[in-house]
């Protein structure tokens, strides 16, 4: 099988908020809180440590997008600031809440995927 269609199902499933094992449960118990143990499968999810990362993607890319709109609307239209906070705002919170959720679970799915875990330092005689 090729690697794109073996990452496939896991990427589904975090985007989904599903378990990552079994695709049926649940990953969260709230917007960003995540479920002690899949309701399905029984999947321990201690293992997820999404960290920094999804908010990390999340202010980069929707930065980016917000900020070359605002720049684009201020050299070409010259708004008064009153037109700059009510375009914006809600422009921001968009496109910093609405991937959140599916990033991390994303994210959560591949460190699952991979059987990623924490790095070892390996000391000089043990090699």
């Amino acid at each position: 099988m090729s690697e794109a269609g073996s990452t496939a199902l896991p990427i589904k499933r975090g985007l989904l908020g599903r378990c990552p094992r079994c695709g049926e449960g649940k990953l969260f118990d709230g917007f960003l809180t995540l479920r002690p143990a899949c309701n399905k499968c029984g999947l321990d999810y201690s293992f997820a440590d999404a960290g920094d990362g999804p908010a990390v993607f999340v202010i980069l890319i929707g930065g980016a997008l917000v900020v070359l709109a605002a720049l684009f609307t201020e050299v070409v239209y010259q708004p008064p600031y009153w037109v700059h906070a009510v375009l914006w705002v809600p422009l921001i919170l968009i496109v910093t809440l609405a991937p959140l959720r599916m990033l991390k679970g994303l994210l959560i799915a591949l460190q699952y995927h991979h059987k990623a875990a924490p790095g070892q330092l390996q000391r000089k005689g043990d090699a």
